[in-house]
């Protein structure tokens, strides 16, 4: 430490960091994550960071979330749904083992969800899975599932992380030791510095090119850059945009920009005046200038977006020119609405670089049309208090990052005060249906209710911005569930 390299010193660590990433390519992966996981089991926390370790790696579920959001089988070959929509009947692949070597069936199915839905149950998503009221085992690969009521969610639900299949063997051990039927096996966890995953040879599924992954956690941006450059990483899965630039023209490396579920919101307190007025609501979103907003708060990897959607989801439609920045319009409306001379408000800032900097661009944004705003900075926990609790706010600045969640609309105690009985209506029928094609008519309806309504301030879709070894391909652009997938990884040559 301290240290300068001189002469042959300086001449070998430049030619390592040169060749150093020749050294993985093969069948062996390094990957640079910025957070640790506090566990490895993703029934037991919400924390992204077990997801991004474990999700159809170690642990699968009876569905699966493919790179566009879609739902597509898992443990599960197929299934069918009763004319009702209440039963769903899965159809279970055989053959199929844990890591410990012992075999899969309906009973371990019966037991993960009796454990999630049970008295002691520490998922932090129980909720998603409280619409079950039973669950059959008709014989050792068929397992139904009846509902308390129809869900259209609930094949999408049974593919988050929170709803792996667990065996009661070694349930109680997945926090430091993950047992599932993934591709990889857990080998080690090395506190504060690494989790080594290894293929496991007798995998039910289609066999994965690598054979070892290891993540490496490094929390600061700078650490992780001159890892990149060393080679002493293969990639990372979300690197921090202000960044990027050292990569994006070196040939050694590929930036993959995608987006995530995270909507990035001018929250608004709808049932708050004047923003009870949609004339206001309107007003605001002709005053916006997304553009700016994203040059200045991600760098210009934001993806602009019109509505509660993420851009890669199939349902998703693009209505970001509802209400396009216009001043004048901004102002005319205004004065309809009986603030000629605009308003004082509010805008509560979370302690996220891209709310803080959103922040300041729109109230100058707003100036421009006689909105004043108030920046009033607070920490997370204060948020959460003040804004999602008490609903005691005006305006805020925040990113939702739960996949499908924008039936939270339907709930008109929900801190956006937002209250709409045909959008209510609306929700409830899709949360009941179960044709996908007819979901997608009606999420696309929703979409363009809420854009009409203004209900919120649409900026931008929050990037997944990946920087990798050129060498490496079946990397996911976009992040449509929490998880960072080996399964089609490999190094193409």
């Amino acid at each position: 430490m301290g240290k300068t390299l001189t002469g042959f010193g300086l001449i070998l660590a430049l030619t390592t960091a040169l060749i150093a990433p020749a050294y993985a390519a093969g069948t062996e992966v390094r990957i640079g994550v910025a957070l640790e996981p506090p566990v490895l089991d993703p029934t037991a926390g919400a924390a992204e960071a077990i997801d991004i370790v474990v999700y159809q790696n170690i642990f699968e579920g009876l569905t699966r979330i493919d790179p566009t959001g879609s739902v597509q089988p898992g443990l599960a070959r197929d299934w069918s749904i009763s004319e009702d929509g209440l039963t769903f009947t899965f159809n279970l692949h055989p053959d199929v083992t844990f890591h410990d070597g012992s075999s899969f069936d309906a009973e371990d199915v019966k037991f993960t969800f009796d454990r999630i839905l049970g008295p002691d149950s520490v998922n932090a998503h129980k909720e998603f899975y409280e619409v079950i009221e039973a669950i059959t085992v008709i014989d050792p690969l068929t397992v139904a599932f009846k509902l308390t009521r129809p869900s259209g969610q609930f094949l999408f639900n049974l593919g988050r992380g929170d709803a792996v299949i667990v065996a009661p063997e070694s349930a109680d051990n997945n926090v430091t030791d993950p047992i599932g039927t993934g591709p990889f096996s857990f080998v080690q966890w090395d506190k504060g510095s690494r989790v080594v995953l290894e293929q496991y040879g007798p995998y039910w599924g289609e066999p994965v090119a690598l054979t070892k992954a290891t993540y490496v956690f490094i929390s600061d941006t700078a650490t992780m850059t001159n890892a990149l450059l060393a080679g002493d990483i293969d990639g990372t899965n979300n690197f921090a945009a202000e960044a990027l630039a050292v990569f994006e023209n070196d040939p050694r490396f590929k930036v993959l920009v995608g987006t995530t579920e995270g909507e990035t919101l001018l929250a608004t307190n709808n049932r708050k005046p004047p923003f009870d007025d949609l004339r206001v609501r309107q007003a605001m979103a002709h005053a916006l200038d997304r553009k700016a907003i994203i040059d200045g708060a991600t760098y210009g990897y934001g993806t602009p977006i019109g509505s509660h959607f993420a851009p890669h989801n199939p349902y998703y439609v693009d209505l970001t020119n509802t209400y396009p920045f216009d001043i004048e319009k901004a102002k005319a409306l205004l004065a309809e609405a009986g603030f000629p001379d605009g308003f004082k408000a509010t805008l509560k800032l979370p302690p996220v670089a891209y709310a803080r900097l959103s922040g300041q661009i729109i109230a100058s944004q707003f100036a421009k049309v006689g909105i004043e705003l108030e920046l009033i900075n607070v920490e997370f926990a204060q948020w959460l208090e003040d804004v999602y609790t008490n609903k005691d706010f005006d305006l805020t600045i925040i990113s939702h990052v739960e996949p499908f969640d924008i039936g939270n609309y339907a709930n008109p105690d929900y801190y956006f005060g937002y209250d709409n009985p045909e959008f209510q209506s609306l929700i409830e029928t899709l949360n009941a249906t179960t044709d996908d094609a007819k979901r997608k008519s009606l999420a696309i309806q929703a979409q363009e209710i809420l854009a009409r309504d203004a209900v919120n301030g649409y900026l931008f879709e929050l990037a997944q911005t990946g920087v990798w070894n050129a060498k490496l391909a079946g990397m996911w652009q976009n992040s449509p569930i929490e998880g960072l997938v080996l399964r089609d990884i490999h190094w193409t040559e």
